[in-house]
């Protein structure tokens, strides 16, 4: 009984040497020749900063919307007659009042030379009577029967020249032709389709924004149109004009803006993706990483002139990709940790990376 209590007494002693030891020890764990990783050579955290800076935010609302010509039309024919010459092809631009189409008018042609000698006869026969009643020669009752001989015979040569107009075809506006659908010798009939005519000159886009926004919306509002056949371009316009009703159903507004078109890349019936810029203000700006958030509070750890960081309470704003507006806490030019975050907390001392790309005195790449 005796040996193995001193035995028991012997271990006790040693167990309690070797924690002694490494109490004594445990300090140089942590010296500055082995700090702990993502640590300064004196202890201090390495991080990130970036300078609160000023940045122009946007605020759009993002739709559909759908190309429609500024002018368009379906070129048909007002009567029944055949095609005597086309004066156009596919995809021409033409001028305001060119003759597209001709249709036969031998008839007409023959009735207007008619009708012109029989105004010309009742016109000189008038001349007469109007003389002859002047020196009392006639009756005044004679020289208005001349007169009404006359206006009817200028009425019937008016409309001739009318049937003989419905027979050329013309260009009611300047602008692109579509397809050509006729050819000399067709027969056409009232609303057979000639062709298509657009004004592409400027392009009207109409695109659906919810009830909701409607207090914002107003005519000369900026807008960017973009393109599935031209990634990357953005259309610039402005908006024209805003619809009187809201769809009950859908319970939006339908906007219309206009983009200019000189270079005739839009098209009518395109489909367009819209940006309906609201408003554009220059405000504080900073990288989304740099933003923290507890239940409802957001804050940032602000770099201190003594390396140490603080934490500042912030109201944010609008957002754009990697970016987050400022509202309230902090002034351009305050120095915010950005990257290394996790690392720190109030009252700590940072040590500030350099900034990405650069190169260090030792040519090697500074840490990013």
């Amino acid at each position: 009984m005796g040996s193995r209590l001193t035995r028991l007494s012997f271990a006790v002693a040693t167990f309690g040497a070797i924690l002694a030891g490494a109490i004594y020890l445990g300090p140089s764990l942590f010296s500055d020749d082995a700090a702990p990783e993502g640590k300064g050579a004196r202890g201090a955290a390495v991080v990130t900063a970036q300078p609160v800076a000023k940045h122009v935010f946007i605020d759009s609302i993002e739709a559909l919307g759908t190309a429609i010509a500024n002018e368009s039309v379906t070129v048909t024919a007002k009567i029944t007659e055949i095609v005597s010459s086309v004066g156009f092809d596919d995809g021409d631009t033409v001028e305001r009042g060119a003759i597209l189409v001709e249709l036969g008018r031998a008839e007409e042609l023959a009735d207007l030379s008619s009708a012109r000698a029989d105004l010309d006869e009742a016109t000189k026969q008038f001349d007469r009577i109007e003389d002859l009643a002047r020196r009392g020669a006639v009756s005044q009752a004679r020289l208005d029967q001349e007169r009404a001989r006359r206006d009817a015979a200028r009425g019937r040569v008016g409309a001739v020249e009318a049937r003989l107009a419905d027979r050329l075809i013309r260009a009611p506006f300047a602008g692109v032709l579509g397809l050509r659908l006729v050819s000399p010798g067709t027969l056409v009939r009232p609303g057979d389709v000639i062709t298509t005519l657009d004004d592409v000159s400027v392009i009207k886009v109409d695109f659906t924004v919810p009830e909701r926004f409607l207090s914002t919306l107003a005519p000369g509002l900026r807008i960017e149109a973009f393109s599935a056949a031209y990634p990357g371009q953005a259309f610039e316009g402005t908006v024209s004009s805003v619809d009187s009703r809201v769809d009950p159903v859908s319970r939006s507004v339908i906007v219309r803006a206009v983009v200019p078109n000189e270079e005739r890349r839009l098209r009518p019936g395109m489909l367009l993706s819209v940006t309906l810029v609201r408003d554009e203000k220059l405000a504080l700006s900073l990288p989304e990483g740099a933003l923290l958030s507890i239940r409802d509070q957001s804050f940032v750890f602000r770099v201190k002139s003594d390396q140490t960081v603080e934490r500042v309470d912030v109201t944010t704003g609008l957002r754009e990709p990697g970016l987050v507006e400022i509202v309230k806490g902090l002034s351009e030019g305050d120095l915010i940790v950005v990257e290394g975050t996790n690392k720190i907390r109030p009252g700590v001392s940072v040590t500030l990376a350099p900034p990405e790309g650069t190169v260090d005195a030792a040519g090697k790449d500074g840490p990013t």
